[in-house]
């Protein structure tokens, strides 16, 4: 197929792309800067300049493809970033509109009180003032206009050598800090995932997928935070700290608030659907390396 990905040169996407090419398909990458431009090319990836305010390259990349893959996000978390997320999403769907073609979107991962959240759970994300602009069910909703939407919820913790998110701001706000914080008695949990694996499920969903699929690309399905927080302690030689949740939104802004939801998430369905199984490290074994110790 001829794909066409948002977010090609980015953590998750770059990796896709690599998966993409291995199964024998044609790649069209959006690329936002030289530098985007030049490592997809060096891949063999056809370039598209522009971003996600670029509606007509959006337009562009849609329509000349069999298939798209939107794993671009500006990751502000705020209400631009939601804006910007629904618009993209509904303008690759206007276009991809009674073709049966597919579109393959990335989401975020909701928790579930009392239990772990699975494919099944509908997310509660509805219109453009809800985190990521409710591009989530907009995507499915195009199901009934002729388009196979598969959605792949990713862990928080999309981990690895070279990883820049979530994780990496944790460590940054650790040595800024002096210690290694967590929230209460650290025992809620987040979902995490290695990098190669999660590139294997987007080049599965979009192989594969069924219409209207949630996928969830979770390796573990919850890593106790305060774990999270020694490990990230023990590579900055530093001490692991309980703090109140206040004080963890003064010490880590947004993310302290994050930090401290519970998000214990399956992918016992993903894996039965697809025939996915996770091989790559665990998180706490990435953490054991030196790789997040880099300044």
């Amino acid at each position: 197929m001829r794909v066409f990905v948002t977010g090609a040169s980015g953590w998750i996407g770059s990796a896709s792309v690599d998966e993409l090419l291995a199964d024998g398909h044609q790649i069209v990458g959006l690329a936002r800067s030289d530098a985007s431009a030049a490592s997809l090319a060096a891949k063999g990836v056809e370039v598209l300049r522009g971003d996600l305010d670029d509606l007509e390259v959006l337009r562009t990349g849609a329509a000349g493809a069999d298939a798209v893959i939107h794993l671009a996000n500006k990751h502000t978390f705020d209400a631009a970033a939601n804006n910007a997320e629904r618009i993209a999403v509904q303008t690759i769907g206007d276009e991809l509109a009674g073709s049966g073609r597919r579109l393959l979107i990335a989401g975020g991962m909701n928790p579930v009180p009392g239990r772990a959240s699975t494919e099944a759970d509908r997310s509660p994300h509805h219109g453009p003032d809800s985190p990521r602009g409710g591009a989530e069910n907009l995507a499915l909703s195009y199901q009934d206009k002729g388009v196979h939407p598969i959605v792949v919820r990713f862990a928080p913790t999309v981990h690895g050598a070279g990883d820049h998110g979530l994780i990496r701001m944790l460590v940054t706000g650790a040595r800024a800090a002096g210690f290694s914080a967590y929230v209460g008695d650290g025992a809620n949990r987040w979902p995490a995932v290695h990098r190669s694996d999660a590139a294997r499920l987007v080049a599965l969903g979009i192989n594969k997928a069924p219409a209207g699929a949630i996928l969830h690309a979770v390796a573990e399905e919850g890593v106790p935070t305060h774990a999270i927080a020694e490990a990230i302690a023990d590579g900055l030689n530093l001490p692991a700290t309980s703090v109140t949740p206040e004080d963890a939104i003064t010490h880590l802004g947004w993310l302290g608030g994050f930090f401290a939801m519970d998000l214990l998430t399956s992918s016992t369905a993903t894996q039965t659907l697809l025939g996915w199984t996770p091989t790559g490290p665990t998180l706490l074994e990435d953490l054991k390396t030196n790789s997040y110790f880099h300044k």
